[in-house]
């Protein structure tokens, strides 16, 4: 299994087109929610992908600290629908965590985690830290893991 780790700069145009397409099925289509994707943070992150049969169909991304949040913070999990039940969303937040870790010797990495699925990061480490939130409509906590 190879995972494919670039910085804003190193995506070419097409590349970088394959993600942004993948986040818009993804967060606004097929959850319907309609909100704003294009953020300003993708420039300053790091894009985790994997692909298979020439297809990117599990993605995050990695933002140092100081830009969304304090700490550093990893965003837009995503595993393609096709690729779903295969313990890919697993392996891809273990492999951003390892990176994160390893990149920059962060002590915590902090995500902004749809509510239904807390119990998911738990396995992975991460405890919320905050009382649910409504953002873009759908319910969210904030989760925080120390690296330590």
């Amino acid at each position: 299994m190879s995972w494919d780790l670039k910085k804003f700069s190193e995506l070419d145009i097409n590349y970088l087109y394959e993600i942004l397409k993948l986040r818009v099925e993804v967060f606004v289509v097929e959850q319907n929610c309609p909100y704003p994707e294009l953020d300003n943070y993708d420039q300053h992150a790091l894009h985790l992908s994997y692909k298979e049969n020439n297809e990117i169909i599990a993605y995050c991304r990695i933002i140092p600290g100081g830009h969304k949040y304090e700490e550093c913070s990893i965003g837009r999990v995503i595993v393609k629908e096709h690729a779903r039940g295969r313990g890919l969303a697993r392996i891809l937040m273990l492999e951003a965590i390892e990176k994160a870790e390893r990149t920059w010797n962060v002590p915590s990495i902090r995500i902004c985690a749809q509510s239904h699925l807390q119990k998911f990061y738990y396995s992975v480490g991460f405890h919320t830290i905050s009382n649910e939130f409504e953002e873009d409509g759908i319910p969210h906590v904030y989760m925080m893991r120390s690296t330590n």
